[in-house]
């Protein structure tokens, strides 16, 4: 079976259920717009803060969407993927997101990354947004930098807004003792949980209207096993829902009934 076939025998313009979506074309469920509301609210107050979620909740979406509405006459933006690169390398990436060559030296490297900071929103009048992904693996060195990072002009204001997106770990680490100056910090705390019933069910029908098909695709029964089985987690929700289709269409099937989410239940639970 092709993806070229599967688009066919479903009348598809796209794929559905994938990730490569512009951020005005992404599902917002309630979890998510409060996510995205929050995140604006951060930024606008050149904050610290922490969004957490399971693996799949939308963490990243959420966070992408927050900042895709910024003027980037006014914002600067860096993303780091995967923060596995050390204290010094928070430094360095910081320092290169902000268009200069880092410092050999860690310690004029760190008056480095603060003097960018400073510059970038004195001279340039911006606001860096500093968005850290997986940010539960974050090491105590890491997280101690960061919170130096939002000090500045004897703690009266911060140079930066800096989100940390990771797993529901992330928050339990920050209330630990040694972690308590940077805990205190946080002006944002919020933990994006899975959909409901209703928001898969608008979900579901949202992909599918962006791949051409507005007419009731999935039955009532497929969706509801579909949201139990992936507790409304929409990673897991996409997962179940393309291996569903799969199913239907190796049975030459118009529609996914239960038996193809069953099917597809059974494949994905297995691996």
């Amino acid at each position: 079976m092709t993806v070229e076939r599967l688009r066919a025998h479903y009348g598809f313009t796209r794929t559905p259920f994938g990730r490569d979506l512009a951020p005005s074309m992404l599902f917002a469920g309630r979890g998510h717009k409060e996510a995205v509301a929050r995140i604006g609210w951060l930024i606008g107050e050149a904050a610290l803060g922490v969004l957490t979620g399971e693996v799949g909740a939308g963490k990243t979406v959420a966070a992408r969407a927050g900042v895709a509405a910024l003027d980037n006459s006014r914002h600067t933006v860096v993303y780091l993927p995967n923060p596995a690169i050390g204290a010094r390398g928070l430094h360095m990436h910081l320092v290169a997101a902000l268009g200069a060559t880092p410092r050999f030296h860690t310690a004029s490297l760190i008056g480095q990354s603060a003097d960018l900071l400073a510059a970038e929103h004195d001279e340039r009048n911006k606001n860096v947004v500093l968005v850290v992904d997986e940010a539960h693996l974050l090491t105590g060195d890491q997280l101690e930098q960061l919170r130096l990072l939002t000090n500045s002009d004897m703690d009266a204001r911060s140079p930066l807004a800096c989100l940390l997106v990771g797993q529901p770990t992330l928050r339990r680490r920050l209330k630990l003792g040694h972690l308590a100056a940077l805990d205190q910090r946080i002006a944002l705390r919020y933990h994006l949980a899975g959909m409901d019933l209703g928001e898969t069910v608008g979900y579901v029908k949202h992909h599918l209207q962006l791949a051409g098909r507005s007419d009731p695709l999935f039955s009532d029964d497929a969706v509801a096993l579909i949201h139990q089985t992936a507790r409304g987690v929409p990673r897991a929700v996409n997962n179940l829902a393309v291996q569903a289709l799969i199913a239907a269409y190796v049975d030459g099937k118009g529609i996914v009934d239960e038996s193809s989410a069953k099917a597809a239940v059974t494949e994905v639970t297995s691996e």
